[in-house]
């Protein structure tokens, strides 16, 4: 018996003794392993049912898939120089593995020969899309293209996995590589006391005097908001916005491989181009219809934009630069509002926030998330919590990891490790995570987060929900395995209640005192909730044009310098002249840290908002804490996964298709009726 701890699926994960040793021969005898399952369903000359054809398939990558989660997640929380060299040597092993199964001539055969019998005509229900949707994506991923193309694409995926990680890990160093000592703390006028004093611990924790800051979130954020020094606010934007671009962390000529991949794969695979690939089997369905999508809605922002960036620049008295924006606009925004968001930190202490959150989903939901103790975890920052429905039953469980460090990647996601599934008459139970880069505690103060934070938190807890809630017979049909396009309602939704009186009463108490927040407070923050809010969805939709823009039309031939044609694209969504150094495309993650990702999805997030926008209408009219509404979103949404066409679940929920104005009423950009 093996004592590397990957090698078997555990729900409790020994993260206290695994080791970048154990990746490489864990992952290679579960690769032998897991295509010998393979090889088994296509020379298995039984007659084909469900149980020997689907069923084998589903869980032939059982332990493989559980390693290189385990492993995946340990990169982008802990990593080490050994950790990434290992995973460096695995990704493009694994991924060359997975990408060969759709062309497995032999189990290609085998389904189509299942497909072809009584038994599989008489699937309904997650059996039936099971089936379905496994014939279309191996003919969507090469199973029947001859043997140069199948080659050929197999080469693709194995250099997508290589560039696409080593995007990501020139993100992270390049990030980790900036830090700028402030000395005299009269250069700190205008910042909130949380972040000199944040800045002040980072610099002791590395052995400095003064205040140390770096491009963090947490970090980078208040000093681009608040600080007065002009010139270090310009310091910083342009360090943050041409993080790798120079030397072996210039991933410049890594995007346009990236782009060069993509697009081959896609036309090897008979789509016109990526954004068609990947958007075939989403809402969208196609890269002109999300880009139609995007039009419409920069069309209904566009006259409040100009309006709201000709009275900034009133406000400020002078032509603003990009490093000006935030700056003023937070003070414009006192002015108006007399409202100043620092205010509301103390109000907001991570650990009651999380509280209070497990409290609403109670309400909603009928579920009790209670913390454990005494479980491995990578980080002594990391907490454990088990999910349990009002009948007792273990519904799953997650790590939860929220503040950042240097071995850890920027931004905030939810993974999943082990998907739950109904064994017999027991119930498997779900396992994953949620992690984030918010505000960390300073001295003996708790975590005391913004606002922002405070949404951010429950947005990743929704995506966790969707897994943790699913109730879906066919793993890889359940939790958060929908189309892209669909996945951010459940986890959008959650921020809703971060803005509900009610809600916030249940955890919104001062970390000193224990008192509400004030109403004089709140009213101020409810007023100034649509400041600006044009510029804030224009921004998210410069991005989202970037991306289809990229995948759609971009040539190097015609276009030239791949950063100046993306510059140019987002200058059309930028309040202010983007500087020619301007290359946030260069550290855009969320398109090209995987060989998929968001890439030609971006317009996901506006998407997804519309349908969260219109269905918390339903709360808002029948009671925030509906425990009657919280039913229905769960059976019909979050226990549903992929087991339905995702518009018929939002018809069945709301009774009807999506109102697309309830955004736009929510941003302030068009009155309710």
């Amino acid at each position: 018996m093996s004592d590397n701890p990957l090698l078997h699926a555990q729900f409790q994960i020994p993260f206290d003794i695994v080791q970048a040793t154990h990746v490489e021969p864990a992952v290679a005898e579960l690769l032998a392993k897991s295509g010998a399952n393979i090889d088994a369903i296509a020379v298995n000359a039984e007659p084909r049912t469900y149980t020997n054809t689907m069923l084998a398939l589903e869980r032939s990558t059982d332990d493989l898939d559980y390693a290189l989660n385990v492993v995946r997640h340990l990169e982008s929380v802990n990593t080490s120089p050994e950790l990434r060299a290992a995973w460096n040597v695995v990704e493009p092993e694994a991924s060359a593995f997975y990408s060969g199964i759709p062309l497995n001539e032999g189990l290609w055969k085998q389904l189509k020969a299942y497909a072809e019998t009584d038994d599989a005509k008489s699937l309904v229900g997650p059996r039936l899309r099971f089936l379905t949707k496994t014939l279309d994506s191996f003919r969507r991923h090469g199973a029947e293209l001859d043997a140069e193309g199948k080659a050929r694409l197999s080469e693709i995926d194995v250099e997508l996995s290589k560039v696409t990680t080593k995007f990501s890990e020139n993100v992270l160093d390049s990030t980790n590589a900036f830090e700028l000592l402030v000395a005299d703390e009269a250069t700190l006028a205008g910042l909130p006391q949380s972040a000199i004093d944040a800045a002040r611990q980072s610099a002791e924790s590395k052995g400095l005097a003064g205040w140390r800051f770096t491009l963090q979130a947490p970090s980078y954020i208040p000093v681009s908001t608040y600080l007065d020094d002009r010139s270090i606010r310009e310091q910083m934007y342009r360090a943050f916005t041409t993080r790798a671009t120079a030397g072996d962390r210039d991933n410049r000529p890594l995007v346009v491989r990236i782009l060069e991949l993509r697009r081959e794969k896609a036309r090897l695979l008979g789509f016109q181009d990526f954004a068609d690939f990947v958007l075939y089997d989403r809402m969208a369905k196609s890269g002109a219809s999300a880009l139609a999508f995007l039009e419409s809605l920069r069309e209904k922002t566009d006259s409040f934009y100009r309006t709201e960036n000709a009275a900034l620049e009133a406000f400020a008295g002078f032509k603003l630069e990009p490093w000006d924006i935030s700056y003023y606009a937070e003070k414009q925004r006192r002015a108006l509002y007399d409202f100043d968001e620092e205010e509301l930190r103390p109000y907001f202490s991570a650990d009651r926030v999380v509280a209070g959150m497990f409290n609403i989903v109670q309400h909603l939901y009928g579920i009790r998330v209670a913390q454990r103790e005494g479980v491995p975890v990578w980080h002594p920052d990391v907490k454990f919590y088990d999910v349990f429905d009002a009948s007792g039953l273990h519904l799953g469980s997650f790590y939860a990891d929220w503040f950042p460090r240097e071995t850890k990647r920027d931004g905030a996601w939810m993974d999943s490790f082990i998907t739950g599934w109904e064994n017999g008459s027991t119930w498997e139970p779900h396992l994953g995570c949620v992690c984030g880069n918010m505000t960390p505690p300073v001295g003996d103060k708790p975590a005391l987060l913004t606002h922002r934070e405070v949404e951010t938190v429950f947005h990743e807890f929704g995506h966790l929900l969707h897994h943790v809630l699913s109730r879906v017979e066919v793993r890889s049909l359940a939790g958060t395995a929908v189309a892209w396009d669909f996945v951010e309602l459940p986890s959008q939704i959650m921020e809703n209640w971060c803005w509900e009186r009610e809600a916030l009463d249940l955890f919104a108490r001062h970390y000193e005192t224990g008192a509400a927040i004030p109403e004089e407070l709140f009213q101020k923050m409810v007023r100034a909730k649509t400041y600006r809010g044009a510029n804030d969805q224009m921004r998210q939709l410069g991005f989202g044009f970037t991306d289809l823009l990229l995948h759609r039309e971009y040539d190097p031939a015609i276009h030239g310098d791949v950063v100046a044609y993306s510059r140019a694209i987002i200058q059309k969504f930028s309040p202010a002249t983007l500087p020619d150094t301007h290359a946030m495309i260069a550290g855009f993650t969320h398109l090209f840290a995987s060989p998929v990702g968001y890439g030609a999805a971006y317009y996901s997030y506006k998407w997804a908002e519309v349908l969260d926008a219109d269905a918390f209408t339903r709360f808002r009219d029948e009671g925030i804490f509906s425990g009657k509404v919280g039913g229905e979103f769960r059976q019909h949404i979050l226990s549903k996964g992929n087991s339905e066409d995702p518009a018929e679940l939002y018809r069945r929920f709301m009774g009807r298709d999506p109102n697309p104005d309830a955004l736009l009423i929510r941003s302030g950009l068009r009155a309710a009726a």
